[in-house]
Order: structure tokens, then C-alpha cells, then sequence
């Protein structure tokens, strides 16, 4: 039919569609890989040799309501390197499905995006109402589990330097931003400044930084990088100014400025004989 959809153009181009069966609460689809060779993960030597085939059951992204299962059928090859402790390794699925992973790459990409977007338990009720069966841990694992994977993002020459709460009251950290992508880099412990300089000294390409009017951090900033340009940031810029332009108003301005009764009524005197004046001045209609 020309109007068929294709299973084959969802998966990589190494996994061949074999079979699909519709149940009455999933979908089961079966999958077969088709590498020619791998890398031997210890040795990185190069293997074409199929030693022998494994199964492994991976869930996907629901549809139509439904849940999908995967039975992936891939191969074990053997390491013809003699130095190897690694005698026989398993095929990864790379793009696809992580290392031990039970689930899609794509799938867990929903999965850290509604938790992130809501809750633990929210997001895995969310989750299981589209078809994903999952726990609230489950999703505090794979959110958990992918920051410790992510790399470090290495930042520009500018940051901003700021502190905040935990909980607020209590417990404080200290957040770093690239000033020019303005997104985060890195969370520390405390705002004494202590974590700040074990950073920085990882990090001495940094030529500017905007801060707030922490002593902490100002102290950090020049032991570690002294030639850095310090900046306030914009709040503390306007703050600064708020508190010039009152003690320029208060060093030329009594504190109180008293008006006497007396000199109240002579002024409403006058005024209402301007205002008697003018009706009187203007033409009748």
C-alpha cells in the first residue's frame, strides 16, 4: 500500500526489521543487527568474526497508546588479539541503546525531559499514561545518570559569578555562568570562595568576570587570577547608583522639612485668589 508506513526508516541502517506483532496492551517488534565487524572495548582491535548471537529486550518509545518492546537479536564476536584478556565481546548498539541499557537512547531522551520539566513521580505518571512503564527512581536514575556522563562544558573568557540558595536560609552554593552563551557551567559548594579557587585554577583563561559585591569572591578572583577584570553585575550597578543619588539628595536636603500652619494657609489664600482671578478673566458663552 502506498500509504503503509515503514518500520525499517526508524531504526539505524545496521538493524533490520524482522517482525511485528500487536498485542492487546504492547507492541512487539523483532530486530536483527546486521555489523560486519566491531571493536574489542578493551583492545580496540578490530573483530569481523561472529562468535555467536544474544537477545536483548529493550523498550522504546510508546505507540499509539501502546507500549513497544524491542527484541533486538545481536552478535557476540571474538578477539583474535592474543595480548586481550577479552576473549568474546558483545556488539553495542551505537545511536541507539546504551551499555546494559533497557531502554532506547530517544527513549530516555523523553523520559529526562518530562522529569526535568516536572517531577520524579509526576513525570512517571506522565510517562505511563503514554505507554512507558517506569518508576519515579527509575527517572531520578537516568536524569542522575546523564549528568555524570556529561562532560564539563568548557566555558568562554567571561563569567558571572553568583550565589544561591539550596535551601534558602540554610544551605548556599555558588553558580557559574559563560557570560557569553549565558547559560550555566557548573554548580559549587558554598560561597566562601574556597570552591570558587580550586575551580578558577582549572580555568585561568577567564580575563572577565561579573560578580556581585561578595568579599569572597572578589578575594578568590585576585589570588587566582589577579589580572582578571572584575565587573558588578547589573542589579548591584543600579543599587550602587539608588544609593549615590540618595546620599547626594540627603547631604543637600535637611532631613525634615517643616511647613508651619500659618504659611500653609497663606499659600491656599493665594491660590484661591489665582483661581478667582482667572474665572472672573474668562468670557461668558
Amino acid at each position: 500500500m502506498p500509504n503503509k508506513i515503514s518500520l525499517q526508516q526508524f531504526f539505524n541502517s545496521d538493524m533490520r526489521v524482522t517482525s511485528f506483532k500487536e498485542f492487546k496492551d504492547k507492541i512487539v517488534i523483532k530486530i536483527k543487527s546486521k555489523t560486519k565487524k566491531q571493536f574489542c572495548p578493551l583492545c580496540r582491535s578490530e573483530s569481523r568474526y561472529h562468535q555467536a548471537t544474544y537477545e536483548r529486550v529493550i523498550d522504546d518509545l510508546p505507540l499509539f497508546g501502546k507500549s513497544v518492546q524491542l527484541i533486538v537479536t545481536a552478535y557476540k564476536y571474538k578477539c583474535f588479539n592474543p595480548k586481550c584478556e577479552q576473549k568474546v565481546f558483545c556488539e553495542e548498539l551505537h545511536g541507539f541503546a546504551g551499555k546494559y541499557r533497557r531502554r532506547s537512547q530517544r527513549c530516555e531522551d523523553l523520559i529526562a525531559a518530562i522529569g526535568l520539566n516536572t517531577n520524579c513521580e509526576s513525570g512517571a505518571l506522565i510517562c505511563r499514561l503514554m505507554g512507558i512503564n517506569i518508576s519515579g527512581d527509575t527517572v531520578i536514575r537516568i536524569i542522575l545518570r546523564r549528568a555524570e556522563e556529561r562532560s564539563e562544558e568548557k566555558c568562554s573568557d567571561i563569567i558571572g559569578v553568583d550565589d544561591w540558595a539550596y535551601k534558602k536560609g540554610h544551605t548556599y552554593g555558588t553558580v557559574i555562568c559563560d557570560g557569553v552563551t549565558h547559560n550555566p557551567i557548573t554548580i559549587l559548594d558554598g560561597r566562601d570562595g574556597t570552591e570558587l579557587k580550586k575551580w578558577l585554577e582549572n580555568n585561568k583563561h577567564i580575563k572577565t568576570v561579573t560578580r556581585d559585591r561578595a568579599g569572597a569572591y572578589a578575594s578568590a578572583i585576585s589570588q587566582v587570577i589577579p589580572d582578571a577584570i572584575q565587573v558588578a553585575d547589573r542589579f548591584h550597578l543600579f543599587n550602587n547608583l539608588m544609593h549615590a543619588v540618595k546620599h547626594a539628595i540627603n547631604s543637600q536636603l535637611p532631613e525634615k522639612i517643616n511647613i508651619s500652619e500659618e504659611q500653609d494657609t497663606e499659600e491656599n489664600d493665594i491660590f484661591k485668589d489665582k483661581v478667582k482671578t482667572e474665572s472672573k478673566k474668562k468670557p461668558d458663552k
